[in-house]
């Protein structure tokens, strides 16, 4: 036997669905019920049969009305006796609709394990029913509120901006003044030699 695993790959579903047996495709030809059946058998859906009347609710088709005349379980198809097209060739041929696009407005009952399957769904409609306790209703006394007077909170005082300090320039160490001035010394020294010198052969 076949085991359904659940899976949320597309194409695993899609396989599962083309794959499938007999009595898993049964499941998937289900329709809703009309309102008045609904109340009757008590149940919301129910797998379509040839024989039974449906109403188309979706498409090009909708709220025509009529019995099934063949089910498709390998395509996923029903055909409706009046639901026709023609063909360019001239020939008649069923339009072919979803079944979860119909909804079932009168049953065939002819098969007797459709009604077994009726009775039981009604009976577990049935029994959930008398299983549900009543609610009992609890009653809630609403107390007067007391209104407290508005508590008006005091702000902090505001905080006194300090004036903004202003940067020292850095001081040179002395040494490396001293050092500088030595260097430039002999420098100048030299430039006076030279000037002597050249004054004396001029």
């Amino acid at each position: 036997m076949q085991t359904i695993t659940q899976t949320s790959k597309p194409s695993k579903q899609r396989k599962m669905l083309f794959q499938a047996p007999d009595h898993i495709r049964y499941k998937h030809f289900a329709a809703s019920l009309a309102p008045e059946l609904r109340k009757s058998y008590g149940t919301r859906s129910l797998p379509v049969r040839s024989g039974d009347t449906v109403r188309v609710m979706r498409g090009d088709h909708k709220g025509f009305e009529g019995k099934v005349a063949r089910v498709d379980r390998r395509k996923f198809r029903i055909y409706v006796e009046g639901l026709t097209r023609e063909k360019v060739d001239g020939s008649t041929v069923f339009v072919p609709i979803h079944p979860s696009k119909v909804m079932i407005t009168k049953l065939n009952l002819d098969d007797k394990w459709r009604k077994k399957i009726l009775e039981r769904r009604k009976k577990e409609v049935a029994e959930k029913v008398v299983e549900k306790p009543p609610k009992e209703i609890t009653v809630v006394e609403e107390k007067p509120v007391e209104e407290k007077p508005p508590v008006v909170e005091e702000l902090p005082p505001p905080k006194e901006k300090k004036p903004a300090r202003r940067k020292r320039a850095a001081k040179k160490p002395k040494e490396k003044v001293e050092e500088k001035a030595e260097k430039t010394a002999p420098e100048k020294k030299k430039r006076k030699r030279k000037k002597v010198e050249e004054s004396e052969l001029g």
